[in-house]
């Protein structure tokens, strides 16, 4: 993405969170083992430990990787100075936040949402959101962008990444959800497809990841690129809500994709 970053898209390998046993389990358990979800019902002492993980991995220590209260909205954090400890419940209540302040890692949770990373090289800003179906459609990614460019940046030069989130063969969704997109703009039609999914009869399937990006390009974004991996497709390498929800699993980890500027 460029320099003077550390930036990582992490799934569900490499952290300590234990097997959760179930009726269906999953191969390695619910929460096996990168899960950094606190909203989840893994080990607290477990969850902590994973960040610090991830936090190690970008060059700074737990305490400075910012996670927010997500809740599939449009609000977005400028962080002047860091959060400690970060997993106070009275953590930012937000889905995207941006700063310019170095070895502060912004991150962004998700379990089949899109999750999106932004960096400015010129004026050293960055930016991180969740973008779930909701959030894309009203507006996070155009909100980051906004909140990036308060701080100085300059929309042209500013460099996104889509990190994995969940595929258009997997998004089985209902008549009432692909509504809500066109009554919004007629155009949006072209991010959907009938498919034989889940339900074994023909219903639409949404592309996220491309309305994700057209979105961006949308913006003015000259930089702008994607992941190929599908949390669902790959549910021994990314956690997946929807995986989970179609195999009676339960509950869900939680994957971190986070950005940090260093000095």
């Amino acid at each position: 993405m460029g320099q003077n970053i550390a930036h990582g898209f992490f799934g569900r390998k490499g952290g300590v969170s234990e097997t959760h046993t179930h009726k269906k389990t999953q191969k390695n358990g619910n929460y096996a083992s990168l899960n950094t979800g606190q909203g989840s019902g893994d080990d607290p002492q477990a969850i902590r430990e994973n960040r610090q993980r991830v936090a190690r991995a970008l060059g700074t220590s737990k305490d400075n990787l910012i996670s927010l209260h997500q809740y599939h909205s449009t609000e977005v954090v400028t962080h002047t100075t860091p959060l400690s400890p970060n997993l106070d419940p009275t953590r930012p209540k937000a889905d995207g936040h941006v700063t310019q302040i170095p070895n502060l890692a912004l991150s962004a949770l998700g379990a089949d949402c899109g999750p999106v990373l932004f960096f400015e090289p010129q004026t050293r800003i960055i930016g991180a959101c969740h973008a779930g179906w909701r959030g894309a459609v009203t507006g996070i990614t155009d909100a980051t962008l906004e909140a990036m460019e308060a701080l100085g940046a300059k929309r042209e030069h500013i460099r996104a990444v889509l990190g994995p989130c969940i595929s258009q063969v997997n998004y089985e969704v209902g008549a009432e959800f692909q509504n809500q997109f066109i009554e919004r703009d007629p155009n949006y039609t072209v991010f959907f497809k009938s498919k034989i999914g889940h339900s074994r009869t023909p219903r639409a399937h949404f592309d996220l990841k491309a309305f994700i990006l057209a979105r961006l390009r949308k913006a003015g974004l000259q930089h702008v690129a994607a992941l190929p991996d599908c949390t669902y497709a790959q549910a021994d390498e990314y956690f997946s809500y929807r995986y989970n929800t179609h195999h009676a699993l339960g509950d869900y980890g939680r994957n971190i994709s986070a950005i940090m500027l260093t000095e």
